[in-house]
């Protein structure tokens, strides 16, 4: 099992099975809300223990896809934790639990700050994944 929650604390989750994968997402979008490292979980092994109330969405336009749930307390960015999908992306900094997981992918990569570089080996795509 593992946990996570938000800085204050006011949202918490279980996972009962690992997340399927990791990837770090470069779009202004993820950069600016600080939640570049995301992990993919699945719905029947997420488990929101508390917080549902405090809990914030934004909802992007296209390209970017995937809306962003924030802590309205303390601003954290918890990812897709509200998703209806089978699959959903978590920020990995949420984690309270070490994450036994090596970085899978890097998307977005086109709007990646020229200051920063790519340490890993991991596959790069310019756009999302399956674009």
């Amino acid at each position: 099992m593992l946990h996570g929650s938000c800085c204050c604390g006011a949202v918490k989750f279980t996972l009962s099975s690992p997340p399927t994968m990791m990837g770090t997402c470069h779009c202004t979008r993820c950069r600016k809300v600080g939640a570049s490292a995301l992990v993919f979980v699945k719905r029947d092994a997420f488990q929101l223990t508390s917080g549902a109330d405090v809990i914030s969405t934004y909802k992007p336009e296209a390209p970017y896809m995937y809306n962003r749930c924030f802590c309205s307390k303390c601003g954290t960015s918890l990812g897709e934790v509200t998703s209806d999908n089978e699959t959903f992306p978590v920020s990995a900094n949420c984690f309270d639990d070490e994450l036994n997981l090596s970085n899978s992918f890097h998307e977005f990569v086109k709007e990646k700050p020229h200051w920063y570089k790519i340490g890993d080996e991991a596959k790069q795509f310019q756009e999302h994944p399956h674009s």
